[in-house]
């Protein structure tokens, strides 16, 4: 049974004892807090492994306690599941960028919550060793190599396209804004713009072909890898 140790952040007390008593029942250790100066006071002590955090906070909100949190190199490495009203695709977009790594939106049904606090802990526990071979169905990434084989035969890709396959194989479930996919495969060349990724994700799909369903466009986001 799972005992990795969540911080969970809501203003409304019903819901935080909601989600308390659901990560409770499947193994996990939780403890709670109200606002956002309270999450700063409980994390001065031993860190949690997954922090739920709710956007709409009293006094400090959940995008500033956000960003503090993955300043701090203490912090900056615990993930972060947005809890967010349905339709604030503006601040799910800026949590993402300040490096959330996703969101539910409310009203949500607890199983699907679940499942997504399993998602982002199983990605944690990967990123303790580099996977260097990336497998899903009939495709493979070898980063050592630098190869991508569909069916045990090789695809042509360019050293973008791969990056940008690997970037997203490599966390799957995890949805990433343009802007993050910018920073995470061009890096510091200034010549490029949003639509740069737009264009690179559809040649990639062409390229893919059988495999193209697993990259998945998050209307008003960015893109994900879904297995």
């Amino acid at each position: 049974m799972a005992r990795e140790k969540i911080l969970v952040v809501d203003d409304e007390k019903d819901i935080g004892e909601l989600i308390e008593y659901n990560l409770g029942k499947e193994g996990y250790r939780v403890i709670t807090a109200y606002d956002g100066e309270e999450v700063l006071k409980r994390l001065r002590g031993d860190l949690p492994q997954l922090i739920l955090l709710d956007i709409m906070l009293p006094g400090i909100d959940g995008l500033e306690v956000c960003r503090i949190l993955k300043r701090d190199p203490r912090t900056s490495g615990i993930p972060i599941i947005m809890l967010t009203a349905k339709g604030e695709e503006a601040d799910i977009v800026a949590g993402l960028e300040l490096g959330a790594d996703d969101y539910v939106t409310k009203p949500f049904k607890v199983r699907e919550l679940l499942a997504r606090v399993r998602t982002v802990l199983r990605r944690l526990s990967a990123r303790v060793e580099e996977r260097k071979v990336i497998k899903v169905g009939a495709l493979g990434i070898d980063s050592t190599k630098h190869e991508v084989v569909l069916k045990g035969k090789p695809l042509e890709l360019t050293s973008t396209e791969f990056n940008l396959l690997k970037c997203l194989a490599s966390n799957p479930g995890r949805v990433f804004t343009r802007a993050q996919l910018l920073n995470k495969v061009w890096g510091e060349e200034k010549l490029v713009i949003d639509r740069t990724v737009d264009v690179h994700i559809r040649r990639l799909r062409q390229k893919l072909r059988s495999a193209s369903s697993y990259i998945i466009t998050v209307r008003g986001v960015g893109y994900k890898f879904v297995v």
